[in-house]
């Protein structure tokens, strides 16, 4: 097995994390990687809801490394998961919470889904971090995430983030809140904020009783406008019980919520999108959603022409039924107006500062060849600070601008494969002397050096990044499945892994030839490859520029073109771009077609879809840096 090295943990004290939507691992790897003086990392748990992850994981964590890591293969939505991970945890402290929820729903390539489930993975997300309250949280996202909305998804989340609370502090803001709202406020708004704030903060029983105690005080304030009105019409009008009705619907949230988590799952399985489908199933959810129900009631309000809308008790009965569908952060802006007619906003401001658990400063956007990755990939991070420390406002870069990565480097010992092979063993690369001067000697992280520590991109990919904290003793070894592995059906043999090239017809490799010759798949290469009878129905194809970073790595690994060998991707080449190891075998199937891709996540998924890890490492590497 794979041994720590004793001598690494001397004067050093763990800081333990998790990392859910694991993936194959990227995060975990970088986090691995990172160590300071006094600080590294104890890798406890990883999830994710696939099964391949979960091999690849068990392989590489557990096999080689020899650590004890578990892995939770559920989905974070599933309403057994939090016990399920505090059943694997067993009261251990968890002090750094990573993840990148699935950002395919509003990704700026390809299209965006509305009402797809994958939308709120970021509310479980947080769920899993009010439960488990770390010291940190970092939540990595695509940077179209920023726009999404024209930003309203970006501040929906900065507000969930400042809504997670700490429970010993409720007890002097609700005192506080009591009292300014005696002097300030109504008793109908007065019951409804008190009551809002105990929806929010109170575990799921309480929630549920104070719910009702919300709408109790909105039935009352009711009957009292319509008392006022002609009986016959309140009765009859259909504005009267489109108001009834809708806070009626607005009080099942649970069951509401149900019908629209059951739809939006059969709408995502069923690959609703596009169709003559999809409008029907997106007005239905739009029908029951939160908003849609108090606009409507807003409007059947604004439409009756028997209240008179510029009363008081009117007036605020709009706006506490708008209050309904706030979160926390929201209602402390409404607090915030009766705070100031009282003038004690800054006892207010105090009370906040107490009562949130956690700080952003902002979000962050990093590009991974700041950090020596071999690409150009921009993510958006939220690095969430709980208030006992340091606010994080930046990843500082490793490298300078002048000591990026190329593709050349990167990859250029690895091009000796041929068409249809599959290499197991390091072999004779063929050498482009133009290109011979980008390869450079860097410290691990890869700043440039000439010290005797100092190796390549490629040479640090070979011998691995580790080496300051593990000895290989278990050589790396590839399997297909669980069953493949408890059989212990795996080879040891290959010093290479994951180098396998597709049989590639002739039609194929003359229109690949063509659009590398051409250098970009635009007009004019459609041209040519329309006259040559080589039409394809391919969308993008990128031709690799051995002088620079590659794009951000894909799951389709037709999709890039070699710079050289006019052919698609291997796995190595693309896990080399995310800057892995190659000691880091990926599991299970190499690809998969169609809708498999979804369910069995293979190879190229695995690669394409992680966080490369020597971004990650700078990540891990700020948090100890802050840490307390």
């Amino acid at each position: 097995m794979m041994a720590e090295k004793k001598e690494f943990f001397k004067g050093r004290k763990p800081v333990t994390f998790l990392d859910l939507f694991a993936g194959a691992g990227g995060i975990s790897e970088g986090f691995l990687q990172a160590y300071t003086h006094d600080k590294f990392y104890k890798f406890i748990l990883a999830s994710d809801i696939n099964e391949n992850c979960e091999l690849t994981h068990t392989v590489r964590y557990n096999h080689q490394f020899g650590l004890d890591t578990k892995f939770l293969t559920e989905d974070i939505m599933s309403p057994t998961f939090i016990p399920h991970l505090l059943e694997k945890l067993d009261g251990q402290q968890i002090d750094v919470v990573t993840g990148g929820p699935s950002c395919q729903s509003f990704s700026l390539s390809g299209r965006r889904k509305r009402f797809d489930k994958r939308d709120n993975l970021f509310l479980h997300y947080l769920n899993v971090i009010r439960k488990l309250r770390p010291k940190y949280f970092v939540m990595e996202n695509v940077k179209g995430l920023l726009t999404k909305d024209k930003g309203k998804f970006k501040d929906a989340i900065l507000r969930e983030i400042r809504s997670i609370i700490d429970d010993t502090n409720i007890p002097a803001f609700v005192l506080y809140l009591s009292n300014t709202l005696d002097k300030t406020a109504s008793p109908f708004v007065r019951t409804c904020i008190l009551t809002k704030v105990k929806i929010e903060v109170s575990d799921d029983n309480e929630a549920v009783l104070e719910r009702d105690n919300y709408f109790a005080a909105l039935d009352t304030q009711f009957k009292s406008i319509t008392r006022k009105i002609d009986y016959r019409l309140s009765k009859s009008d259909i504005n009267i019980a489109t108001i009834r009705h809708g806070l009626h619907l607005l009080r099942h949230t649970d069951e509401r919520y149900a019908i629209s988590a059951a739809i939006i799952n059969e709408k995502t399985n069923a690959d609703i999108d596009n169709d003559l489908f999809v409008d029907g199933f997106n007005s239905f959810l739009t029908l029951i959603d939160d908003y849609t129900i108090i606009n409507t009631i807003l409007s059947a309000i604004d439409t009756f022409s028997g209240f008179d809308n510029s009363s008081k008790e009117i007036s605020e009965f709009r706006e506490m039924i708008k209050l309904y569908a706030y979160t926390l952060d929201e209602t402390f802006d409404i607090i915030r107006t009766y705070s100031k007619a009282n003038d004690s906003e800054d006892e207010l401001n105090s009370h906040l500062d107490a009562i949130r658990l956690y700080r952003v400063a902002h979000p962050i956007v990093v590009h991974s060849a700041n950090y020596g990755v071999p690409q150009n990939r921009e993510r958006v991070l939220f690095i969430g600070c709980r208030k006992d420390q340091e606010l994080i406002a930046d990843v500082p870069s490793t490298i300078e601008d002048d000591e990026k990565v190329t593709v050349y480097e990167a990859i250029h010992d690895l091009d000796f494969i041929g068409n249809g092979s599959i290499e197991i063993n390091y072999g004779k690369r063929r050498v482009i002397e133009e290109c011979e001067p980008l390869i450079r000697r860097r410290e691990v992280e890869g700043k440039l050096s000439q010290s005797d520590d100092a190796r390549t991109f490629a040479e640090w990919s070979r011998i691995g990044r580790f080496s300051h904290r593990f000895n290989f003793s278990c050589e790396p070894f590839y399997v297909r499945s669980f069953e493949d592995l408890n059989n212990n059906l795996f080879c040891e043999e290959p010093s290479l892994y994951n180098h396998q090239t597709s049989s590639q017809s002739e039609e194929v490799k003359q229109r690949l030839s063509v659009i590398a010759r051409h250098g970009s798949y635009d007009a004019e290469c459609k041209q040519e490859l329309s006259e040559l009878g080589l039409d394809s129905n391919k969308r993008n194809y990128t031709v690799l520029n051995p002088k620079g970073q590659s794009p951000t790595v894909v799951t389709m690994p037709d999709d890039f073109i070699h710079y050289a060998a006019h052919r698609a991707m291997t796995v190595r080449e693309m896990a080399r771009l995310q800057s892995f190891d190659d000691s880091f075998v990926f599991q299970g199937k190499r690809q998969t077609g169609g809708n498999k891709r979804k369910s069995e996540i293979p190879q190229y998924s695995l690669v394409g879809n992680a966080v490369p890890p020597l971004m990650a490492r700078a990540i891990a590497n700020t948090i100890l840096r802050h840490i307390k």
